[in-house]
């Protein structure tokens, strides 16, 4: 595929709703990722293919990203044992930060989102249901 292309490709990408992503996805890599983001998806659809053309990351930075190691879970540079409450419809809801992850109602749970999602029994960002981020 040319240049041209690529980015003729990548400009219908950035147009597209999830269901034509999915599709996409579907005909040139096999099952899609269970995203629910549009611009998530596009994003990657858009790097997979540009990557396929172009090449991928390269040696130094494909080293770089081994070095970095793992990352945190957001919340957990607060230090074991902190606790982190709201109030959620009406009742104070308290999370603990642990070495494994984080606790509520005595279940450990992976990450804060995994915690702020059980909380609040729909999908939540856990910093953000939390305070630890900006609502915008």
């Amino acid at each position: 595929m040319s240049g041209d292309s690529i980015e003729q490709l990548v400009a219908e990408i950035g147009a597209m709703d999830l269901e034509q992503l999915r599709e996409l996805w579907r005909r040139r890599y096999g099952a899609p990722p269970p995203l629910r983001s549009v611009p998530i998806m596009q994003m990657m659809l858009a790097w997979r293919v540009q990557a396929e053309a172009f090449g991928g990351l390269d040696r130094e930075t494909r080293r770089a990203l081994v070095r970095t190691g793992a990352t945190e879970a957001e919340g957990k540079h607060l230090g074991h044992g902190a606790i982190l409450s709201r109030t959620w419809q009406g009742r104070k809801v308290e999370v603990i930060v642990e070495e494994q992850g984080f606790r509520w109602q005595d279940r450990l749970y992976p990450s804060l989102s995994a915690a702020a999602t059980a909380i609040a029994g729909s999908r939540w960002n856990g910093p953000r249901f939390f305070g630890l981020r900006d609502a915008a």
